[in-house]
């Protein structure tokens, strides 16, 4: 008798009411404690995200470990696990607080990938290990993978829906965010948080799925 493969797991479908909201109506949503790959950076000064060769680096080494990391989940010998990577994530904020779409120098990042609870630190590290060889063989320096971790980050009750058009339009969008939540009662605290459901590398701008998520604390 073959033996079983692995068990499939879907954290689209069981989080789907975080990653498919309307794109016509804003709503409230309750954002779990959940995992994730992680790494800092900041925007070089007189660059956007889309030139910017450090946001570049963090994206390929968070695609790297997690995309490591569901190969080793899938192969392992005691209880594999098959899950697909779930989309980038990015938090955005400036040293003072807050976002600034005006100017770029101020933008600060956390980028993201959600990994199942399964994954430990254990797991993670071994993940890292792994690919920081492949770097060396491929003649790539590692060190941006010594900022990579592993974390719980819990957002609380959020304002969210789903932005489709190009990155510039975004601000018209967080203006609707922000009217729904004062006319519900509460008002934008902590960073601004972007899901890239879209490759620009592929999508026409227009086309491009961005969940656009902000943490709301209620009004005095």
């Amino acid at each position: 008798m073959p033996a079983a493969g692995p068990m499939k797991l879907d954290l689209k479908k069981q989080f789907k009411e975080l990653y498919s909201p309307s794109a016509k109506e804003c709503s409230l949503v309750q954002v779990p404690s959940l995992q994730f790959a992680m790494i800092d950076g900041q925007i070089e000064a007189g660059r956007m995200p889309g030139d910017s060769p450090a946001f570049a680096e963090g994206i390929g080494a968070l695609y790297g470990a997690s995309y490591t990391l569901k190969f080793m989940s899938k192969k392992r010998a005691e209880d594999p696990i098959d899950y697909g990577v779930m989309a980038l994530e990015g938090l955005w904020t400036t040293p003072a607080g807050g976002a600034d779409y005006i100017g770029s120098d101020q933008w600060m990042w956390t980028l993201m990938i959600m990994q199942p609870d399964h994954i430990g630190p254990g797991m993670f590290a071994d993940a890292v290990d792994q690919l920081r060889k492949k770097y060396v063989k491929d003649k790539k320096d590692p060190a941006v993978l010594d900022r990579l971790r592993l974390e719980r980050f819990e957002e609380g009750l959020c304002v969210q829906v789903m932005h489709i058009g190009p990155y510039s339009d975004e601000p018209a969008t967080l203006m609707r965010m922000g009217e729904f939540a004062g006319r519900n009662g509460y008002a934008f605290t902590g960073a601004h948080h972007e899901i890239y459901l879209g490759d620009p590398r592929a999508a026409k701008p227009e086309n491009l799925k961005t969940i656009l998520r902000h943490p709301v604390v209620a009004l005095a």
